[in-house]
């Protein structure tokens, strides 16, 4: 029973680590880390290439190619390229469409997936810094503009904008605890000068440094390529990116999976970069990439593990009986928002709603990362709406 105790308290210890002392001591770190020659010019507009993917988008291209038409960036130093992935519905007609404002299109045969498709359409790119966006991301007008003043400063070779929500009555969500909690780790991560991963919706990267397999995923790898040739990789919060969030938890739960089964293929699958998990080599990347990724992915199996361990503790003492009913109360809101969402269909209670996603997050990292440790990767991708 003495073991028992001892793996229970590892458990509670590792779980506070990953979702408050990781956050912690990026804090303190970035106290003392200073970096050095950063330079950042308002007025810095090199040639970009904007590359937007797109697969069955024909609900949403056109409003996206309006949108980056509208941008705040000299027209005669923004390249536009939409890729189709060998749509099948109107979305290639609709680009083509727009083929006399000079947006570009290029059509990939055979449903080769999106990083394959990505990797063709920078080799058809003329800019110096390539921004990657997804059909259903909407940009602030400014959003290119604040990214690319990073790249003034020679030594930075990647920089990820935000994501912010919207649901389908045009309400924000983006400040959710999670989106908050996400938004200061990856300033932080930047204060240090190596974000682990750039949100694909809106980053912008240096066209070559590009050099990401096709098996991968690419803004996973974005990140990972720039920091391992030895440049930074910086957060935008001001280069704003806006997305319709998915009709519910259960649509967030499967992009959740297809996502940490291609970064969890990436991190341990692809030798140049499973080698960026040793501490003796990238000592800062590594304690980032172990604690903000693979810890984290590995949560849903210690919550697990934490009830069944507190089942066998529960008699032993008033901590062990208090930590119990915490854990009963909790999986009470759990399933309440799971009625509330997906039997009654009604609008759930806050601290339901914030139990459930949470919940159903954890499910969904742990079915990931088994999926990508046996191997498996997606190369096809599903339409953003």
């Amino acid at each position: 029973m003495v073991m028992v105790e001892i793996v229970f308290w590892v458990f509670v210890f590792i779980l506070l680590y990953i979702y408050f002392g990781y956050l912690l001591l990026l804090y303190f770190i970035s106290l003392f880390y200073r970096r050095s020659g950063v330079i950042m010019d308002e007025s810095y507009e090199p040639i970009v290439s904007m590359i937007i993917a797109a697969y069955n988008e024909e609900a949403i291209i056109g409003q996206k190619i309006e949108n980056s038409l509208k941008l705040d960036y000299p027209e005669d130093k923004l390249e536009i390229i939409v890729f189709s992935d060998s749509s099948t519905d109107r979305t290639d007609e609709i680009v083509k469409s727009y083929v006399n404002k000079g947006i570009k299109f290029l059509r990939i045969e055979g449903r080769k997936g999106k990083t394959y498709c990505k990797n063709e359409a920078v080799k058809a790119a003329t800019g110096e810094i390539v921004v990657f966006s997804d059909a259903n991301s909407m940009y602030e007008p400014e959003a290119i503009r604040n990214l690319v003043r990073h790249f003034k400063d020679p030594l930075v070779g990647c920089v990820s904008g935000e994501l912010r929500y919207i649901n389908g009555e045009g309400t924000v969500v983006g400040e959710s605890i999670y989106w908050r909690y996400e938004q200061i780790i990856k300033r932080l991560e930047s204060a240090i000068g190596s974000l682990t991963s750039a949100n694909g919706a809106i980053y912008a990267m240096r066209k070559n440094l590009y050099e990401i397999p096709t098996t991968v995923i690419d803004d996973f790898a974005s990140s990972l390529i720039t920091i391992k040739k030895g440049f930074k990789v910086l957060y935008e919060p001001k280069a704003i990116a806006w997305e319709t969030t998915a009709k519910n938890p259960l649509g967030e739960f499967h992009r959740r999976v297809r996502m940490v089964t291609r970064a969890t293929y990436t991190l341990f699958w692809v030798p140049i970069f499973r080698s960026l998990l040793n501490p003796l080599n990238y000592s800062i990347l590594a304690f980032q990439l172990w604690s903000h990724k693979v810890l984290r992915w590995l949560s849903g199996l210690l919550l697990i593990g934490l009830f069944v361990l507190n089942a066998l503790l529960v008699g032993k003492g008033w901590i062990y009986d208090y930590a119990m009913a915490t854990q009963i109360i909790f999986y009470f809101f759990v399933v309440l928002g799971f009625i509330f969402q997906e039997v009654l269909g009604k609008r759930i209670p806050k601290l339901a709603h914030t139990a459930y996603y949470f919940c159903l997050s954890c499910i969904a990292m742990l079915i990931g990362f088994c999926n990508g440790l046996r191997g498996h990767t997606l190369r096809t991708w599903t339409p953003s709406r």
